[in-house]
């Protein structure tokens, strides 16, 4: 081994604060030396036959965003419950000016989940090509013009259409603007900006069916698209002035449609993938059955006028807020075992609750049939989370897909929630509560399924990850 550490060509010093990434190289090597890892300078010898070894180096500082960065995030985040909630209350209007019942009515949430479920698939994806900020900014862009051609229906599967075409851009919001955080942030800097957006988030199921309720005496159904219109175009444009792309030429990687969906497809030869997909899907859909039922449990079962939704989404919000507190708390104390549990034996209980109140009030009473859903609400936070951590886990090297292959069943589920099952089951509270109930029981069995799987060689052991686990989202 022939060492040129004395000879002039062999001997180079290094400044490594220089303002880009700094190339060493000799005779026998080159070596890459990121910039920004402190100040010094080095001497590097070579041999002839191995490649020199790495320096030291500070590991770089953690970015440091806009604070415009939370805010937008927040804001994408409430397009989506502003475009089911803010509907509601214009139901009756709607079914008047079109001519269609009840049933048809719940296709405007069907349609827009269903899209929105489809095109889920390949947000991150394609923005894994040509970056987030694109992507972002076209799906709101879109998003506007089809809440303008909303407003602008003279026929309902005029409406109908446009709601599908506002679904598929909506996610374009939610599903890239996570990428966004994990882009730039990570461990508890990514647990604190995310857990900000939700809980600016979980303000929008509440207001939104008020919002609504307001522009029905201004403007009729008309006024919520031109609403949703007007804060997409405005959003759109902060967007183009405010929001930094995350995702750099470097690390992007080529769209290619089959190749991405035979990769979902593989997910299912992991022989504890399904009860997990299953368990994680099925936790929101007893809730979500009594959220798509607002109209009739507003309207028809407490006989309320359009300013009575709050009744119903404020339980929802406190639970699914306290919940992600909770959430949060035992993340640092707990195993992931436990809060799934507990999760599920506190949506056990609001189950139970639901169904024997709705058996001593055949007609649902204030405030009493409505507390359940605050329990409901806290169950599903704190095992949503966690399922989803031991799911993405699964594929570690595949965590946007897997994400994207629950997002998809999720919202599937939901569109088949708000389509079939919520026009038969909201005729009563009983019915709810039982429908309720039985996903509930379904997410249970699906546990108890992972745990005997896992149990048996040669599955790896439980991971216990709290960093990861921070950077999961709650559903919708």
């Amino acid at each position: 081994m022939r060492s040129a550490a004395a000879t002039p060509a062999a001997l180079l010093a290094l400044t490594l604060d220089a303002p880009s990434t700094v190339w060493a190289a000799s005779r026998a090597t080159r070596v890459r030396y990121p910039a920004g890892c402190g100040s010094g300078v080095w001497a590097l010898t070579y041999t002839s036959r191995f490649p020199l070894p790495p320096l030291p180096f500070m590991p770089p500082a953690t970015p440091v965003a806009r604070r415009s960065l939370l805010w937008l995030l927040a804001a994408l985040s409430m397009i989506g419950p502003f475009s089911i909630d803010a509907v509601f209350p214009a139901f009756p209007l709607l079914g008047a000016d079109f001519g269609v019942d009840a049933t048809a009515l719940q296709q405007l949430i069907s349609v827009y989940l269903i899209t929105y479920a489809a095109m889920s698939l390949f947000h991150g994806a394609i923005s894994d090509a040509i970056g987030r900020k694109p992507v972002i900014v076209a799906g709101m862009l879109i998003y506007a013009l089809a809440s303008a051609g909303a407003a602008l229906s003279t026929t309902y599967p005029m409406l109908l259409l446009c709601r599908g075409l506002q679904g598929a851009c909506a996610g374009a919001g939610l599903v890239v603007g996570r990428a966004v955080i994990r882009d730039i942030y990570d461990g508890p800097a990514a647990q604190r900006l995310m857990s900000q957006v939700m809980m600016i988030f979980g303000i929008a199921p509440v207001i939104a069916p008020m919002v609504g309720a307001q522009l029905l005496a201004l403007g009729g159904w008309h006024g919520i698209f031109w609403l949703l219109t007007g804060a997409t175009v405005v959003l759109a444009l902060a967007l183009m002035w405010l929001l930094d792309e995350s995702h750099p030429p470097a690390q992007r990687t080529r769209f290619a449609p089959r190749p991405l969906l035979a990769s979902y497809a593989s997910f299912g030869r992991d022989r504890l993938f399904w009860p997990l997909l299953i368990s994680s899907s099925v936790n929101f859909a007893g809730l979500f059955l009594y959220i798509a039922s607002a109209p009739q449990i507003v309207r028809g079962l407490l006989h309320l006028s359009a300013q009575g939704f709050p009744w119903l989404f404020l339980p929802v919000v406190v639970g699914l807020i306290f919940g992600a507190w909770l959430s949060g708390r035992l993340a640092e104390h707990s195993s992931l075992t436990f809060t799934v549990s507990l999760g599920y034996a506190v949506m056990l209980l609001a189950c139970a609750t639901h169904v024997l109140l709705a058996l001593i009030f055949p007609a649902p009473q204030l405030p009493w049939s409505m507390l359940p859903l605050v329990l409901h609400g806290v169950g599903v936070q704190l095992a949503f989370p966690t399922l989803t951590l031991l799911l993405l886990d699964r594929f570690s090297q595949y965590r946007g897909g897997i994400s994207s292959v629950q997002a998809f069943a999720s919202l599937l589920l939901s569109a088949v929630v708000a389509g079939v099952l919520s026009p038969l089951l909201s005729t009563s509270m009983l019915h709810l509560a039982l429908g309720a109930s039985a996903f509930t029981l379904v997410g249970v069995a699906s546990w108890f399924w992972y745990g005997r799987m896992r149990r048996a060689p040669p599955t790896p052991p439980l991971p216990r990850d709290v960093a990861l686990q921070a950077q999961i989202t709650q559903p919708r």
